[in-house]
This record gives C-alpha cells, structure tokens and sequence, in this order.
C-alpha cells in the first residue's frame, strides 16, 4: 500500500474523522434491513477506540439532493451501532457548524459520534474544498474506510484529505484493495471472471480490460441478451442495451483474439410478463418467442458453467444470473453459487444484488471475499485510478 493505514497513527486521545460507508437500505419504518456495511467498519471503530480515540464517524444515506430529507436521516444507523457497539452514539443535527463543532470539542475518549448526512449539503457531491475544511475543524485525524465511495470525489473523500498530514485507510478499505488488487496482480489460475446483472453498460470496459487478465469469461443475467443479440440470436422481449450491440461484439472479438474462452447461455427460463405469477417455460435461447422475456439462465446453461468453473483457482464475480428476487427466476443464482463454493477456489465477490444473493443462499460464509462495494469494484477492475485512494497516496 502506497498509503498509512489507521494502525500507523498515534490517535490515542484525538478526535478522529472515520468516513464510512453507512449508505444501507430500511423499511418503511425506519429500521436498518441489511446491517452489514455497518458490520463491515467495526473493525476500525473498535481499533479507535481501543486507541482512546475520540471517535466522529460520517457517512451519506441515499440520494437527498443537497437538502435535509426526514427519510435519509442517520438516526437509524445511529441506534443500530449503538446495539452492535453496545455504547451510545450520538447523532449530530448536522455534519458541519458552531454545534456539531461543540459536540466534537466536548466528547471523551471512547466516545462516538455519528454526523448527519453528508449529503444533506450539495457541496459534498461537489467537491467543495470550503465545506472540507469546515468537516476538517471537528478533528485532528482522518480516516477513509469507505472503499465503496471511494471512485467518488467528493469532498469528505478527497477534498478532506488536503488539510490533515496524514490521512490514512481503515482496515476495510485495507481488506477490500489487498483482495482485488491480488485478483488483479497475482492471481491464482486460472482465473475466471463472471458477470450477470441487468445491464451491460458499466460492465463492457470491465470485460475488455480483463480480457487480457483472465482465462475464462462467464456471462449471464440480463446483459447477456444484448451479447446473444448481437451475435445475431433472436431474444424476444429480453432486456437489451440496443446502442451496445457492436460494443458487444468488440468484446467477443478482443476475447477470442487473447484466446479466453467466453460462456454465454445456452437455455433460459423466459416468462410472458416480468411477474412471479407469469407463465414461465425453459427454453433454447434460439428459440426464446417473440412475446416472451428470459428472465433466468436454464437448468443446461447452469451445468455449463459449473463445468466451466471445475479446476478453476480464483473466481471474481459480480451481477447475478436472473432476477433472483422473484422465486421462479432464482434457481440459477442460487446453483451458480453452489458451483462457486463447491469448486474450491479463491472467490472475489462484488456488487449489491451478487451481495444480497450471497447471504439470502445461506453460502456467504463458503466465500473467500465479499465486497461492499459496487461502482468502486467495477471501476478498479477496469483499470480506473479511484479519487478516495489516489488521494491517501498524494498525501
């Protein structure tokens, strides 16, 4: 690592900024339904606190637009760590400001205190380097352990880090670089990289810059439409990204030219209408009627890639194989997963949906690494520089 990590600093006493990623979805009461981004930074509070540190911990919660909302309050988050941590937290009435300052002056060693939406001021998403330095005024150490919004440069991401001498990385953004970057870098082979989900779009610079970096390519999920399409298969009502189909192309081509062998379906399950109730029937994916939607990989698709993962080293995986949230179209996530565990290999997993997959399927324990992140972990696997971690290296 090009950067100091949270264990190289002496905090004992300091009030410490911590940017996590708290970003977690809730009910319509207000109750946390999915607590592990929360789980996934306790290693690092708990080394603060350790330390005596004086714990101030902010985060952003949905999409507000630059305005306080009741509904992307922290409170929730707040009272959730407050049950994990077993002490209170203190939730701030703001992130930036003459009170949140006080707050901040006043607290001990060994207290936390959780700021209020970053995202309630539109400078964050901006960048802005005065709204920075008024985060910077309630500490004296900076901590980035937020990996998932680290391809983000936002101004509790990377404009904080110019006004402190050495920010530093928590142990979950640690984790999260040393286990993609050893994908990436070192990797066990062969090495197959599996891709599903909805949409191709974001995904396309992914699979050609692995291209050149892994032995086997597996697509399914939506996406794979728009590439049996653009090899000139007739998909029906399936989801298709129509302005991709030569991109499409261009990936199969790159692939067969560097000899990696590209998986698509050979069956799905398609459906009359995208419902739980919608007739629903196996079939060739040359033979998908024209009315009719795929919304699952097929029963010979699923033991087509469970061969194809047989021997393999290191798997990295993200986007599932169907719309696994409706039960008739879950079964090839689910058996994908089970191919995953039961090969053996050093398993990356990356994504929410692949995420929620993993841990609704009961395996998330069988899996070597799974990442909190989404957009981050494409980007790094596309080659990008990411703003947050570039810019613990430039200080």
């Amino acid at each position: 690592m090009d950067f100091k990590s949270i264990d190289q600093l002496n905090i004992q006493g300091k009030r410490v900024f911590i940017r996590v990623d708290f970003n977690v979805p809730m009910d319509e009461k207000g109750n946390v339904t999915d607590d592990s981004r929360i789980q996934a930074a306790l290693p690092t509070i708990n080394h603060a606190l350790k330390q005596g540190a004086k714990v101030i911990l902010a985060s952003h919660l949905g999409r507000p637009k630059g305005k306080p909302e009741a509904q992307y309050s922290l409170g929730p988050v707040a009272r959730r760590l407050s049950d994990l941590l077993k002490k209170e937290v203190k939730l701030a009435p703001d992130c930036i400001g003459p009170e949140v300052e006080q707050m901040a002056l006043a607290m001990v060693p060994g207290e936390v205190m959780l700021l209020e939406n970053l995202r309630f001021h539109k400078e964050e998403e901006k960048n802005d380097l005065p709204f920075a330095q008024n985060l910077t005024r309630l500490a004296e150490s900076y901590i980035n352990d937020a990996f998932a919004v680290s391809h983000r440069a936002h101004a509790s991401v990377e404009a904080i880090t110019r006004f402190f001498k050495e920010p530093a990385a928590g142990f979950l953004m640690k984790e999260e670089l040393h286990y993609l970057n050893k994908v990436m870098e070192d990797p066990a082979r062969p090495l197959v990289a599996i891709f599903g989900g909805a949409k191709v779009s974001g995904k396309l610079e992914v699979l050609k810059n692995l291209a050149s970096r892994v032995d086997k390519i597996i697509i399914g999920g939506g996406m794979a439409f728009t590439f049996l399409k653009s090899m000139g298969f007739s998909v029906g009502k399936s989801l298709v990204e129509e302005d991709l189909l030569g991109t499409a192309q261009d990936v199969l081509k790159t692939a067969k030219e560097r000899g990696v062998k590209v998986y698509l379906p050979v069956d799905c399950i398609v459906a009359d209408r995208f419902d739980s109730s919608a007739q629903i029937r196996i079939t060739p994916v040359q033979e998908i009627p024209q009315d009719w939607m795929g919304l699952d990989i097929g029963p010979a698709t699923s033991v087509l890639f469970g061969e194809a993962l047989q021997g393999t080293k290191t798997i990295l995986w993200n986007g599932p194989m169907g719309a696994f949230e409706m039960e008739p179209f879950s079964r090839g996530t689910f058996e994908l997963i089970r191919h995953i565990v039961g090969s053996g290999a050093i398993s990356v997993v990356g994504g929410g949906d692949t995420d929620l997959a993993v841990h609704k399927s009961g395996e998330a324990g069988r899996i070597t690494y799974i990442s909190t992140a989404g957009g981050a972990f494409l980007e790094l696997l596309e080659g990008k520089k990411l703003p947050g971690v570039e810019a613990l290296k430039k200080q």
